[in-house]
């Protein structure tokens, strides 16, 4: 009789020994709003280099300005359609809300005119490979016109976003939802 009390408490023990531990939650940053950002400052150093990234609470898309310094302007916001500047040619961008990414630098040498971004007009942004990504669709390059550079970001749904100009740079970040989870 004791030793089966023996072998009934055994599994009940082991299970308790390998219950999981606790998972961290992600703290995610919330009140970032959806209405348009803007910083009025332009620059003549040019775009290089478009890349993105995943983190925990939102999807990041970094817009390298060399030379620039925190002296780079933009204007980001959401619209129903990209249409490029000087045609007003419609840009298809996949998703279920498209932010308009404008950085106030060209995105070619403007003493030769010179492509500075291998990008074309229309097409996805060059190295840039959403798969998997949480928030991010579709990325897309519209032009630069007046030495501004136009992009297109198609996201999930219009979520909340913020824009960081760093030195050399102007980061979006695309919350992965509402709530901050």
């Amino acid at each position: 009789m004791g030793a089966t009390l023996g072998l009934a408490t055994a599994p009940a023990q082991s299970a308790q020994s390998a219950a999981p531990a606790a998972v961290a939650q992600t703290s995610c940053p919330t009140g970032w709003g959806s209405l348009d950002k803007v910083r009025p400052v332009s620059t003549t150093a040019p775009v290089k280099n478009v890349r993105t990234g995943r983190h925990a609470c939102f999807d990041r898309m970094v817009i390298d300005v060399p030379g620039a310094g925190t002296g780079t302007g933009y204007w980001v916001r959401y619209v129903s359609r990209l249409r490029q500047d000087g045609s007003g040619r419609v840009v298809p961008v996949a998703g279920g809300a498209v932010l308009e990414v404008r950085v106030m630098a060209p995105s070619y040498d403007p003493e030769t005119g010179a492509p500075t971004y291998p990008a074309r007009p229309g097409r996805p942004l060059p190295g840039v490979d959403l798969t998997g990504y949480r928030t991010f669709r579709d990325a897309r390059f519209a032009g630069s016109f007046e030495g501004d550079t136009q992009l297109g970001l198609g996201v999930r749904a219009r979520l909340p976003f913020r824009v960081l100009t760093l030195t050399d740079r102007v980061v979006v970040d695309v919350a992965h939802s509402w709530t901050g989870r």
